[in-house]
């Protein structure tokens, strides 16, 4: 089986119509709308007609990050937003429930504590809706502002112990930028690259034993940058080394370039990465090279050479089925 863990949801215009009524009314638009079946299923089919043309099988989707508003006053603009996004995700998967399953957007909000908001609606997703995993934005004030402290600060704790307690992971995904030096691109790198480092840098995996934490996008630089961190934690001092320290997280394949997978599978090692793809989203451009899309990223990994069978089917199918057991409950493969 082909599982993309990391993919997004796309809204129908009746929500992005809602949407600007949400930020004009400050929180207090109209009505959330009631939006037809019809136009559900239609943005569901494009997606499973785009995962058919690429061969993949599953496809976990949540909110897309850049129009969480995470940074929009007052914080009940992205509690109801967050909450609107996730009905549609659930409805998405209901209807075609053997190929997608739902990851949660939370209500974050500036500096303010996951345990406000952002534990009930993760709580409600997965009890009530069904859902596998959470996305967690590490700059919820999205350069507006000194962002709260980094992943491995207690800050997060209540959001951890809630993971943690309905075995659910955490998909790190930075959200919208506000700074003009930074498109949102290049905020996904920075914030996934201090994620990383903050968390090895803390005691929060020997709190939260089995936490479950994917980087996006391949990692952001870390992997890419190896050298200077080893040299870092050798002259700390730590007595376990930076690459070991690593392999706590898991990372995915939403990078789009063969060099960089290959490099990543060697540092991260092949049992911590899952397949993912983001498509539809920014890597859906023609390659002039290979003559296929950039996040038509099935190929890449299987034309990595030195892959034993055994390892594709773990990028593809088995690390997924490690990292999110809720996906798999009472689910019966259609192949």
């Amino acid at each position: 089986m082909i599982i993309d863990s990391h993919a997004h949801v796309v809204m129908p215009p009746q929500s992005l119509k809602f949407m600007s009524e949400l930020v004009g009314g400050r929180g207090n638009p109209s009505v959330d709308p009631k939006i037809p079946d019809e136009a559900i299923h239609k943005v569901a089919t494009e997606v499973v007609k785009i995962m058919d043309s690429v061969g993949t099988d599953l496809q976990f989707i949540s909110p897309r990050p850049y129009l969480q508003m995470h940074s929009v006053k007052p914080a009940k603009v992205s509690e109801i937003w967050a909450r609107h996004c996730n009905d549609v995700i659930a409805r998405v998967v209901a209807c075609y429930p053997d190929r997608f399953r739902g990851v949660a957007g939370l209500p974050q909000f500036m500096h303010e504590s996951p345990a406000e908001r952002c534990v009930a609606e993760l709580e409600r997703c997965v009890e009530q809706l069904g859902f596998v995993g959470c996305l967690i934005n590490p700059d919820p004030t999205e350069g507006s502002e000194l962002p709260p402290p980094g992943l491995g600060d207690p800050f997060w704790h209540p959001l951890y112990a809630a993971m943690e307690r309905l075995q659910v992971p955490g998909l790190i995904h930075s959200a919208g930028s506000c700074t003009p030096r930074e498109s949102y691109t290049l905020k996904f790198i920075n914030e996934e690259s201090i994620a990383v480092i903050s968390l090895i840098d803390s005691d929060t995996f020997q709190k939260f034993p089995n936490l479950k934490i994917v980087v996006a996008h391949a990692g952001g630089a870390i992997p890419y940058q190896m050298g200077r961190f080893r040299s870092w934690s050798v002259r700390r001092g730590e007595k376990v080394s930076f690459d070991e320290q690593l392999r706590k997280l898991y990372f995915d394949t939403c990078n789009y370039s063969q060099d960089s997978i290959e490099l990543l599978l060697k540092v991260a090692g092949v049992k911590n990465v899952l397949f993912g793809t983001e498509k539809p989203g920014t890597g859906s451009a023609r390659d002039p090279i290979s003559g296929r899309d950039y996040d038509d990223m099935k190929p890449v990994i299987e034309n990595i050479g030195w892959l034993s069978a055994d390892d594709r089917a773990d990028i593809f199918d088995c690390n997924c089925r490690r990292v999110y057991p809720r996906a798999f409950r009472n689910y019966t493969d259609p192949s």
